[in-house]
């Protein structure tokens, strides 16, 4: 049953889509009344963002090519010292997480305006949350100065992402529409977002492994990012997140693929808790059991199944049950530490979730 009370809170922001998009970047930096731009992007996408800066001429401030996993806050602060130091008055960060998370730290303190142009599909770009990695720990929160004001999805620039990531990168997302179904602050308009963001995905990652180049694919995957990625900035998230920002923080295991492997595990731990949430994944993704179904697409579509086979140590899953456990985000099934510790050792192993009737 639908909620009748429920507060929603829209996200402003400005969205342009479709293939080719790039081309309109100029004007919106234009609109946002900018005249210089501090590029961002990762080592791996330095060409991409000498690209832009080309694209851009004299309106390029420089190119900071040093975006890298979980925001080190040292990173963060490296580059808002440059933006300054450049005179720069927007950034605009080009590539996945990693790229979108650096213009967020920035403009935590900055106040400088974002203009993301991602190219994965995590949908970090559409939240004002924000992560920053310091002394070990991922610290998190919320702020409205971290939301890019304008996004541009162009699935030209998705075209080269390798399958395997991106078929990580879009299980990544939804997770966070799975978690927007059952969240405390879920409302009808996201949770609508929601199953049609999951249900893109469904249908968009398997047509990309089998054709990479096929355009409308890539651009059904960045539609459902977007989806995905709004719900994830409008209600609060539960366990499966805090279990990857624990993963991630403080065992630096990469995002997206911790993201995928977790998702059909914290499922299965809710899934008597939020029967109706697991009813509305499930039918998204056409599969009779919600986390049995992220986990065959997962399987489907080539993706890491076990966290050992992505860098965790055996002796690290009780360490991360212990700092998981220790501080809970809110979630609909109380969180056990041994129910916690039996989830993150399947995880590790790669077994599937039990069927719902197990």
């Amino acid at each position: 049953m639908q909620k009748r009370e429920f507060v929603y809170q829209a996200r402003a922001g400005r969205v342009v889509f479709g293939p080719g998009s790039l081309q309109h970047l100029e004007r919106e930096m234009l609109e946002l009344k900018s005249e210089r731009a501090l590029i961002l992007c990762s080592p791996e996408q330095k060409e991409m963002g000498e690209a832009v800066a080309t694209r851009l001429g004299a309106r390029a401030a420089g190119v900071f090519d040093r975006a890298v996993m979980h925001v080190p806050l040292e990173l963060a602060k490296e580059g808002r010292a440059l933006a300054r130091e450049l005179n720069a008055d927007c950034a605009i960060a080009v590539g996945g997480g990693s790229t979108i998370g650096l213009g967020k730290a920035i403009a935590l303190a900055s106040g400088l305006p974002i203009i993301a142009v991602p190219t994965t599909y995590a949908g970090s770009e559409m939240t004002p949350i924000y992560g920053i990695t310091d002394a070990g720990l991922k610290k998190t929160g919320t702020d409205p100065r971290v939301l890019p004001k304008i996004v541009i999805y162009d699935a030209d620039l998705t075209m080269s992402l390798p399958i395997a990531l991106s078929v990580t990168s879009g299980i990544n997302a939804i997770a966070h529409a799975a978690e927007a179904l059952y969240s405390r602050d879920a409302n009808p308009v996201t949770s609508l977002m929601a199953e049609e963001g999951i249900a893109a995905f469904a249908r968009a990652l398997p047509a990309i492994v089998a054709d990479p180049q096929d355009v409308e694919a890539r651009a059904d995957a960045q539609y459902g990012a977007w989806l995905c990625g709004t719900v994830l900035g409008s209600v609060g998230m539960a366990l499966h997140h805090k279990l990857c920002h624990t993963l991630g923080g403080s065992f630096n295991l990469p995002h997206a693929q911790t993201h995928t492997i977790v998702l059909p595990h914290a499922l299965a731990y809710n899934r008597h808790a939020a029967p109706e949430a697991m009813e509305r994944i499930a039918r998204a993704l056409g599969s009779e059991d919600a986390a049995i179904g992220v986990y065959e697409l997962a399987k489907r579509c080539g993706a890491p199944l076990a966290l050992k086979d992505i860098g965790m140590s055996p002796e690290d899953v009780s360490k991360a049950a212990d700092i998981a456990s220790s501080n809970p985000y809110w979630n609909p099934r109380p969180i056990q530490h041994d129910a916690l510790l039996k989830l993150l050792q399947n995880a590790f192993d790669g077994v599937a979730p039990r069927a719902a009737s197990a």
